[in-house]
């Protein structure tokens, strides 16, 4: 880091023209060059990936199969050991931005363009550059800098696609009290609103109505979830909708721990207290899968397997949102059945 870097370092956020010029020498700084990605490209994580997105299209599959576009950054990752010589012009540009305060990291978007299809067997390469640093932004989150990575990838030496990622690093804003004040204790906060659109606004027309709606492909009869304006198995635009039942089991999970936020009550704690609660992958009766909340039981007693039982919670005045129920504790269920076999 150079001394002017330092000294703005030092200087803080403010307004310090040495400090905005020291971010802005970072931009077009290589991040890493000559990059190889740790495994050519493979039907095995092809599969893996397809299976983790719900995605059967058959060009994912057999002799002449390509990978899914959006894998591209899949094979760039270095995985939990990283890649071997990465530049530090991150780890550096980082350390100027916590030095000035801006602690928090939140990723906010990604773009990617597709050059030409990626096929097993293929030797990814990768050069990556700092983009761009943003002059300082004030969000709801808090003041920042929003940072762009640019990532060009190559397939055995030919250009096969970019991959933009920008994040912001930032310095949490102040807690506000339950009236906007700076607060005697936290206020429970409002829960994020679903992103309604053209393609899903009669998913959620259905769920105002306490209905679960699934579509169904008009072409092959497929059944789909997430709704998606055509089949991914025949291609067909036409549609229509079936109700889910409400039966359910845990296909997966996982506990958000961290970072806690008010308006996410954890089921059984005080009213309002944010706490780990879980996540579930639910597999419905119907044979598709969604995201959702796990109620009706603590967060360290779902199981994978365990029968749930679809819900609607109304949050507020504006917002009814699907949950599952689960329909016994597995725990204490065990119990019982070991009491009842010694008595």
């Amino acid at each position: 880091m150079s001394a002017d870097q330092e000294t703005a370092g030092r200087a803080g956020a403010g307004d310090d023209a040495a400090y905005e010029r020291a971010l802005k020498a970072y931009e077009g700084r290589s991040a890493a060059t000559a990059g190889v990605g740790k495994d050519p490209v493979n039907e095995a994580m092809i599969r893996h990936w397809c299976e983790a997105m719900g995605d059967a299209h058959p060009a994912y599959r057999g002799p002449d199969a390509v990978a899914p576009p959006t894998m591209l950054q899949a094979w760039t990752m270095g995985g939990l050991s990283g890649h071997q010589g990465r530049s530090g012009a991150h780890d550096e540009l980082f350390a100027l931005l916590d030095g000035a305060g801006y602690t928090a990291v939140v990723a906010t978007d990604c773009e990617q363009e597709y050059l030409r299809p990626l096929r097993p067997g293929d030797v990814i390469t990768f050069d990556a550059v700092i983009e761009s640093v943003s002059a300082r932004k004030t969000t709801k989150l808090g003041t920042g800098h929003f940072v762009t990575t640019r990532m060009d990838v190559r397939a055995n030496g030919e250009a096969a696609g970019t991959h933009r990622f920008r994040i912001l690093k930032y310095a949490p804003a102040a807690r506000r009290g339950p009236e906007g004040r700076g607060a005697d204790g936290p206020s429970r906060g409002k829960r994020p609103r679903p992103v309604v659109n053209r393609d899903n606004a009669g998913f959620w027309d259905g769920v105002a109505d306490r209905r679960l709606l699934i579509q169904r492909c008009g072409g092959c009869g497929a059944l789909r979830f997430p709704w998606l304006p055509g089949c991914n198995g025949c291609g067909a635009a036409e549609w229509d909708t079936v109700e889910a039942g409400g039966a359910g089991t845990v296909y997966s999970y996982v506990v958000m721990h961290h970072p806690p936020f008010p308006a996410f009550a954890a089921p059984g704690g005080p009213a309002g207290a944010a706490g780990p609660y879980a996540v579930g992958l639910i597999e419905l009766a119907e044979g598709v899968r969604m995201v959702s909340n796990v109620v009706g039981v603590l967060y360290d007693r779902v199981r994978i397997g365990m029968p749930v039982r679809l819900e609607f919670l109304r949050v507020d005045a504006e917002l009814v949102l699907p949950v599952f129920r689960a329909e016994a504790d597995p725990d204490a269920a065990a119990g019982a059945a070991g009491a009842g076999g010694e008595g």
